[in-house]
């Protein structure tokens, strides 16, 4: 999961950060903290970013606050940091948080007494760890698993023929039409239309296939076995694609 804007004052040692206004935006994901030291930061950002002001290079004003949540919203950042205390910015004009509000740009406060540097290594060690949580491959699919743990094509095959009454031919030649059908919940209308068939030629090919397989569409163990002697034959499909793939 990314790191958001809500996120923040809850992660460790930032407890002092506080969220003044913007909180319809709070899902915002941050891609990285970034210090605004010009006047203007939308030609140093990408999007994404967690914007910070500090106020101690250059005197900000009432308008200028603002004109940075303008410039936020336009730039695509994730939301807006300001730095207050008693020596720069003193605290967050209520037209500014009103207007955050109406942006939907978080807006938060930082007291000065928070070390920059404290702050941009935490956020910086959640997003990578963020990352890396996302980065993890999620486990095979059943079919591939199973079809795997079964071994060679011809075992899968033998495992499966006498399953569908030895048509596993014809299984694997109509699996375009079998799957749109499951995928469209065995409504043949919409079936046809996926396929840019006639209704009744889907209908043709289904009764076909039910009647040489043996199988029952009424039946639920009949249904079971179709669909998973179907996802076996296309893991393993897709399996030998990749694998002879040059």
């Amino acid at each position: 999961m990314a790191l958001t804007c809500d996120q923040i004052p809850h992660l460790p040692g930032l407890d002092a950060i506080r969220l003044r206004a913007g909180a319809c935006g709070l899902q915002r994901r941050i891609r990285w903290p970034y210090v605004a030291e010009n006047r203007s930061f939308k030609p140093w950002v990408k999007g994404g970013e967690l914007v910070f002001v500090t106020g101690i290079g250059r005197h900000r004003s009432p308008d200028n606050l603002s004109e940075l949540l303008y410039e936020g919203i336009e730039a695509g950042i994730a939301g807006l940091v300001i730095l207050t205390g008693d020596a720069y910015i003193g605290q967050l004009p209520s037209t500014l948080m009103r207007l955050a509000d109406d942006l939907e740009l978080p807006l938060l406060e930082q007291p000065y007494s928070l070390p920059m540097v404290t702050v941009t290594e935490v956020i910086s060690r959640e997003i990578i760890a963020a990352e890396q949580r996302t980065a993890v491959p999620e486990p095979a699919a059943l079919s591939v698993r199973l079809q795997a743990r079964i071994g060679n094509p011809e075992a899968l095959r033998q495992l499966i023929a006498p399953c569908v009454g030895q048509q596993l031919d014809l299984l694997e030649q109509l699996s375009p039409m079998l799957d749109a059908w499951l995928v469209n919940g065995g409504n043949l209308t919409a079936t046809a239309a996926a396929l840019g068939s006639h209704r009744n030629s889907v209908r043709y090919r289904l009764n076909k296939l039910f009647r040489l397989t043996g199988l029952s569409p009424s039946s639920v163990s009949d249904m079971e076995t179709l669909i998973l002697a179907r996802a076996l034959l296309r893991a393993h499909s897709d399996t030998t694609d990749i694998g002879d793939a040059p």
